[in-house]
């Protein structure tokens, strides 16, 4: 017989699970288009935004790095916090850049992960500095 969790009496686990799901979801959403994506497509979109050749590793490689210091619970919350920084600057320069480039639609798409970001941090605070 499996234990109801009560989260009327226990909001920090209910706080707690929405921020690892939403996290979870958030950093996916931000690191497998790299891998998944056609790799045709990933060359001609930095080409079409005039970026060098070489940005799609540099992304990929800092992509990973955020993505383990946030997922990591033993990394302190400080650098937790400049990764939160660093996605949210990727995240609205790609929605930027591609909304110039691309168009209006190709802009939004940034936003989605934007918006989960944001989530997870405003529950990543609750968690860590609200006691």
């Amino acid at each position: 017989m499996t234990k109801q969790i009560d989260f009327a009496q226990n909001p920090d686990k209910k706080a707690k699970r929405i921020y690892w799901i939403i996290t979870g979801i958030t950093m996916a959403l931000i690191i497998l288009p790299s891998y998944f994506a056609p790799r045709e497509y990933l060359i001609q979109a930095v080409k079409n935004l005039q970026f060098p050749d070489y940005f799609t590793l540099e992304l990929d490689i800092l992509k990973i790095a955020g993505a383990i210091v946030i997922l990591i619970p033993a990394i302190p919350t400080m650098f937790k916090e400049w990764a939160y920084v660093g996605f949210g600057i990727l995240l609205l320069s790609a929605s930027l850049a591609h909304g110039m480039v691309d168009g209006f639609a190709k802009g939004v798409a940034p936003l989605v992960p934007f918006a989960l970001l944001a989530i997870s941090y405003y529950y990543f605070r609750k968690l860590n500095y609200e006691k």
